[in-house]
């Protein structure tokens, strides 16, 4: 594979804007060592076009006719190398040098298949190894069905995430070349439910998964859960624990407590996983799923969460933190950057806390289709919270440019979403960073 060209624009028409990434795409496919007929593009927009979303695709895609396939959808936010467009009218766009036998583009009306596909009916016998999935929050029982899109690949990883607008929830799927019946007929934009790409087992990445919140309190178990509202944590009352490790309370003016509450999120793991060890410098590792607590239960003395709650989990109150955030996502890259590269390129700075602690590689290496060492980055995905971006960051772009700084001068895309996909999980306040590599 070669570099993957992309561009990246603001304008408040959708036409400049396209027409501005278009001369960037075209004068990159022109250059050595850049891709000159990629067929597979992923395309990312900020709400600001979501309304006009059909005709921005008829247009980009007309104009590049080589282009058969296309994935992609909307975020509040776009990133690309270097850049990202936060709150205003904005697209990202990237060409992938991919063998059309090594990915297939599905989408509600042309859904993966559950098993292999067979080459006697024409497909080539394509097996799904990673996929890059974006999803609609408000698909019921999203969680079962990421879990169950995972049970349809070989490796069982995703990544991607979900759709974030304050207009329509678009998503792109394009199956142009005919790999997937079912999509000929289709407008190409969708709204509700999954899509994305499906990449086979020759198609080389690594992904890692960067958490941006810090634990404040112990790690303990549920040992009592109703629905959604944690009721006893080790034995007791949940509510407790809460106040004592904010040390607060809601006697007299109630009011400095619960703004500490809303402050505070809960870091879930899931019964019967072994939680990743914490450190006070910390990041929590890729088994937990930070949700929000929406609730208090004054009369069950139990506090009420974001997501369904058992017994036999583990929780970990916990709140964002800026400089974990800015660390843990540059431990992420100085990972891939090792593991590509390990002896030839220079080695980044340490990072540390104020005792002179070294931070953990908590995250270990994703089971999808991993680089060999010597390979180099053709074109890298970053998919990220809405609720990070720059400002949270230190300033405008300063979540890219920490991702530049660590990986180098690559090609890349993506979105600030409404939540983010990686192994099976949905997770929050999150960035999935994922890099395509080649010899």
């Amino acid at each position: 594979m070669k570099l993957f060209p992309s561009g990246h624009a603001t304008h408040p028409q959708w036409r400049m804007a396209a027409a501005l990434v278009l001369a960037q795409l075209r004068a990159q496919m022109a250059l050595p060592g850049y891709a000159t007929a990629p067929t597979l593009g992923l395309m990312y927009i900020t709400d600001h076009y979501a309304d006009e979303a059909q005709a921005l695709l008829e247009y980009v895609a007309g104009e590049l006719p080589e282009v058969t396939d296309w994935s992609g959808t909307v975020g509040v936010g776009v990133s690309a190398n270097n850049a990202e467009y936060f709150d205003e009218p904005a697209l990202s766009v990237m060409l992938l040098d991919i063998p059309a036998d090594q990915y297939r583009v599905f989408s509600g009306v042309a859904p993966l298949p559950t098993h292999p596909m067979h080459p006697l009916h024409g497909d080539g016998g394509f097996t799904a190894h990673t996929a890059l999935v974006h999803a609609d929050g408000h698909t019921p029982e999203l969680a079962e069905l990421i879990h169950e899109m995972a049970e349809r690949t070989d490796t069982g990883y995703l990544f991607g995430g979900l759709t974030a607008s304050r207009h329509a929830s678009v998503q792109f799927a394009v199956g142009g070349n005919g790999n997937i019946a079912g999509h000929g007929a289709a407008s190409g934009v969708f709204d509700g439910g999954l899509s994305g790409v499906a990449f086979g087992p020759g198609v080389a990445l690594v992904s890692r998964v960067t958490q941006g919140c810090q634990p404040v309190g112990a790690l303990r178990a549920v040992t009592a859960a109703q629905e959604n509202v944690v009721l006893e944590l080790d034995g007791e009352p949940a509510l407790d624990v809460l106040l004592d490790t904010l040390e607060v309370t809601l006697e007299g003016d109630p009011q400095p407590a619960l703004r500490k509450v809303r402050a505070t999120l809960a870091g879930l793991v899931n019964a019967g996983e072994q939680p990743q060890s914490q450190r006070r410098t910390g990041h929590f590792g890729t088994d937990t799923r930070v949700r929000h607590i929406v609730g208090l239960d004054g009369t069950r003395r139990g506090v009420a969460l974001a997501d369904r709650v058992e017994t036999g989990m583990h929780l970990a109150f916990c709140q964002r933190n800026v400089a974990a955030a800015r660390a843990d996502l540059m431990r992420i890259c100085a990972e891939i950057r090792e593991e590509l590269e390990p002896e030839e390129l220079e080695p980044l700075h340490v990072v540390s806390d104020a005792d002179g602690d070294t931070l953990p590689a908590s995250l270990a290496p994703s089971t999808a289709a991993p680089p060999r060492a010597g390979q180099r980055i053709c074109g890298a995905l970053y998919v990220s919270c809405s609720g990070r971006g720059g400002p949270h960051f230190g300033g405008p772009s300063a979540e890219l440019q920490i991702v530049r700084h660590a990986l180098g001068d690559v090609p890349l895309a993506g979105f600030f979403a409404g939540g983010e996909i990686a192994h099976h999980h949905l997770y929050g306040y999150t960035g999935v960073l994922t890099v395509f590599v080649a010899p």
